[in-house]
């Protein structure tokens, strides 16, 4: 008897948790207002701001510090700037700044919650400038659609989910957190679909030609190579497919 009803204790505690996870989730739902998307977020701009800054001489590490030129840092910025003065982006509490990294062998670029936003010199070399707008518009979109911040959150829920199904119902736990790694790919997708279509608009509000990102996905693809992971098992769409996204996004902001 003392088995069974410490049994439906724990069936009671479980669901309790799961159930304060989903209405956690569900307070803090906002509209972007720069976006109009709806994101569960639970933080604010200035923790958003505050921990990019923090990560950043991190993150710069990993990469083996900034590109020692300060003329291409100067250059990277400018454009950087660039995109930002002439996009909604200026009206963003967000503290841009652009970091070009000293890694030569690694082709990426990335963003941190509040701004902070880095290529490498691998990946600069081989573009011009309006692809290298591209491809920062691309990361000013990341920190505009907060992607971060909400892939934070929906780490948060998940965990806490997880937490309740495992108390619960024991290898339930391991269902929901497949679950939650599963929504958190998707997400991720959606993420770089959605800064690729900002990054469109703001290459034309800057007058680059929107089409050289497309040259940069043909870049992206032939960096991967032909063993690339197939998009099923990876955070980013396959290249082919933001192409056809980007074609779309010109087309809707550009009418051409």
């Amino acid at each position: 008897m003392r088995n069974r009803g410490s049994w439906k204790i724990r069936i009671f505690i479980g669901l309790a948790i799961v159930a304060f996870a989903f209405i956690k989730k569900c307070n803090n739902t906002e509209e972007n207002p720069y976006t109009g998307r709806s994101q569960h977020i639970n933080m604010s701009t200035e923790q958003e701001i505050a921990i990019g800054l923090q990560s950043a001489p991190e993150m710069a590490q990993q990469h083996g510090g900034l590109y020692p030129d300060e003329r291409l840092q100067a250059f990277v910025d400018a454009v950087g700037q660039k995109l930002v003065n002439n996009s909604v982006a200026r009206e963003t509490p967000y503290k841009y700044d652009f970091h070009l990294l000293a890694d030569d062998r690694t082709i990426n670029a990335f963003a941190l919650p509040g701004g902070q936003c880095f290529i490498t010199y691998a990946l600069f070399s081989q573009l011009n400038e309006a692809q290298l707008a591209g491809v920062l518009g691309h990361e000013i979109g990341h920190v505009i659609g907060r992607h971060s911040a909400e892939r934070i959150a929906d780490s948060n829920f998940w965990r806490t989910a997880t937490m309740g199904a495992t108390v619960g119902a024991g290898d339930l736990g391991s269902v929901v957190g497949g679950i939650g790694q599963n929504t958190l790919l998707t997400n991720g997708r959606g993420d770089e679909l959605e800064s690729d279509e900002l990054g469109v608009l703001f290459m034309i509000q800057s007058g680059y030609d929107p089409y050289e990102m497309i040259q940069v996905m043909k870049i992206l693809k032939a960096a991967a190579g032909p063993n690339r992971v197939p998009e099923f098992q990876s955070t980013h769409p396959d290249p082919e497919n933001r192409i056809e996204k980007i074609k779309e996004a010109i087309i809707k902001y550009q009418g051409s």
